[in-house]
């Protein structure tokens, strides 16, 4: 392994794109290996990322249902590198060829003249978007669930449409705003539907003409089982406690048409609903398709155990490593071609950081690198509050309120800021002690609306 050494006392310059669970945890750890070597200079850590801060996914549902501020489950970028360049800006362009990247820093919505940024070792860790399908109506009335914007707008919604469920005398309209279609029965959808159906639930209380049973909740999933990621008995008991709560569970059904509000599924099933949740599932960052890295079929980079990007002669590419949602990384314990490589999710993503910076570390040494060998996945989710199923890294299964405690002591355990930690510690604290928050602040949305009222009409 040739050793990689700054020359004529340029420091050696590393760029990590992406901020996410992956890139802000291996700069985390990059920044605790080479502090000799970034305090003297001899080292440079660039982080590149659209948003000044990470997003600890796995405590979305959560903030949809009220239960922690959104601001505790971001983490500043610039306050937990202290050694590393921050750049709020998006990667472009990738030539790893002549190690450069463009970027560009102009606002979100709006196109500046992209910057050349020069580097000597690269880790890619964009992450991942939502994986979307051309249905007809999807893109005008579905709603994400990947980031903290839209876990507060879809609580807002949410609690919006139990406003206008009482406030209506048209009883198809009515019907229509109590009518909550989630797509993806994955963790994130699973839990995003569990957790607002119990939020809602306790928000109808407050309504004179409104009961829990009024509001209806359909989870529509292509294949034949919910979690896929969980085993099949502890997927059946979740199925079970979702219909116990008169959830309507769709499988081996898809969405067909949203056209107009009105749900089209492939079972024939016709309906309105104002509310329409896409979980189906996440693809590679599509910035990946502008560089000229090796990708697989899915459009994740190839790489080998070691995190290296594997170059076409199947050596690794020199000077590059990927972890995270946009990596295709061996899993040795895979017993089917399906399941070859590693899942996209925050616990493959941080575990795969550490060891990434560890590499990186010993490639700078001339020493040896690891090969990544995942730990039995210890996958839970919140079913709401104090219900949750948990898999055990023993191979055992939780449900109900143990399971709830041991998924919320692996996320606060899991969250890489101790500020954060204490500040969603606080908040699970205090919501123990109080009533749940269940007002709408769906006006923080549009800011001017008010501001632009005051004028006459023209």
């Amino acid at each position: 392994m040739n050793q990689v050494t700054s020359t004529g006392g340029t420091p050696i310059r590393i760029l990590i794109v992406g901020g996410g669970c992956a890139g802000m945890s291996a700069a985390l750890r990059l920044q605790q290996t080479l502090r000799p070597r970034l305090r003297a200079g001899q080292a440079e850590i660039t982080v590149v990322e659209p948003q000044p801060y990470l997003t600890y996914h796995p405590l979305l549902a959560e903030v949809a249902a009220g239960s922690i501020d959104p601001r505790h489950v971001v983490v500043p970028l610039r306050r937990v590198l202290p050694d590393c360049r921050v750049m709020t800006a998006r990667v472009t362009r990738i030539e790893h060829a002549t190690r450069r990247v463009w970027v560009d820093a102009a606002p979100r919505g709006e196109r500046g003249v992209p910057t050349e940024l020069p580097y000597d070792l690269l880790v890619v860790a964009p992450g991942s978007v939502s994986r979307t399908a051309p249905i007809p109506g999807l893109a005008e009335h579905g709603m994400g669930f990947g980031s903290v914007g839209e876990a507060v707008a879809l609580r807002n919604h949410v609690l919006e449409q139990l406003d206008l469920a009482s406030s209506t005398r048209d009883p198809a309209l009515r019907q229509s705003a109590l009518t909550f279609v989630f797509v993806g029965a994955g963790y994130a959808g699973v839990g995003a539907l569990a957790e607002l159906e119990d939020m809602a639930r306790y928000a109808a209380k407050g309504y004179h003409n409104l009961t829990a049973e009024d509001l209806r909740w359909v989870l529509v999933e292509a294949t034949g089982r919910i979690l896929p990621e969980e085993s099949p008995e502890l997927a059946a008991h979740t199925l079970a406690e979702l219909r116990d709560r008169s959830v309507d569970v769709r499988l081996s059904t898809t969405l067909d048409s949203a056209v107009d509000q009105v749900m089209v599924l492939s079972d024939g099933s016709r309906f309105a609903a104002r509310t329409l949740v896409w979980t189906a599932g996440v693809r590679p960052a599509p910035l990946l398709r502008d560089t000229d890295l090796p990708l697989d079929v899915t459009g994740r980079v190839r790489c080998l155990p070691t995190l290296q990007v594997l170059g076409p002669d199947g050596d690794p590419l020199p000077g590059v490593w990927a972890a995270g949602d946009c990596a295709a990384v061996p899993d040795p314990a895979a017993l089917t071609a399906a399941t070859a490589y590693c899942a996209p999710n925050a616990q493959h993503a941080l575990a795969q950081a550490r060891l990434l910076a560890e590499n990186l570390a010993a490639a700078l040494d001339s020493r040896p690198q690891t090969p990544y060998r995942p730990e039995r996945l210890d996958c839970s989710t919140s079913l709401g509050l104090r219900r949750g199923v948990a898999h055990t890294r023993s191979g055992g299964q939780l449900t109900g309120r143990r399971a709830w405690w041991l998924h919320r002591a692996r996320h606060l355990r899991r969250l890489p800021s101790f500020d954060r930690r204490v500040r969603v510690l606080a908040d699970w604290v205090l919501a123990g002690l109080f009533n749940r928050e269940v007002v709408s602040l769906g006006a923080v949305e549009h800011p001017r609306s008010e501001f632009e009222a005051g004028f006459p009409p023209q």
